[in-house]
């Protein structure tokens, strides 16, 4: 995409994004942990967000996909796919005490929605199974896939989402 716009105009349909992620998130309490270019890190933690974490993650990106266009006749507005996983992982301040802290998720849960998010295609959601079920969602007739991801002993069973046609 900023290939085909100058700087500034780049600059200005980023904004719009992380405007439009940003408030979806924070709406929906989860926890922002990064936004590195057209990327958006988010954490559903169950104590801000409660015990349907996963159901919430699901329906906000969901949200966030017809936010930026993607059910539009016309097409997105800015090009997204998200990945949805959940699991264990270490959520707290990592750093050195030489004073470089942040605070952040970790371990296998973290590195595996990574995956997904980076296999998903513009308008899907590349949901876990494990989130899926997390999420109570009825067996439906979503696409299933077998994903051999990165760092991955045995593929990874997901459910696809998709919101407009893709364009």
């Amino acid at each position: 995409m900023a290939e085909s716009m100058s700087p500034s105009q780049f600059q200005q349909r980023i904004n719009r994004y992380y405007k439009a992620a940003t408030s979806i998130l924070i709406e929906e309490f989860a926890y922002i942990d990064k936004i590195v270019g057209d990327e958006v890190i988010a954490f559903f933690l169950p104590g801000l967000v409660g015990p349907d974490h996963a159901r919430v993650a699901i329906e906000s990106a969901e949200k966030l996909l017809r936010t930026t266009g993607h059910a539009d006749p016309d097409g997105p507005w800015i090009p997204v796919g998200i990945g949805v996983h959940t699991g264990m992982a270490f959520f707290g301040a990592v750093g050195s005490s030489e004073g470089m802290v942040d605070i952040t998720a970790l371990g296998d849960s973290v590195n595996t929605t990574a995956r997904l998010a980076s296999t998903a295609g513009t308008g899907e959601i590349v949901v876990s199974d494990a989130a899926y079920d997390a999420a109570g969602q009825p067996r439906d007739s979503l696409e299933r896939r077998q994903l051999e991801l990165k760092g991955k002993s045995e593929a990874t069973p997901v459910r696809i989402i998709r919101i407009g046609s893709g364009k």
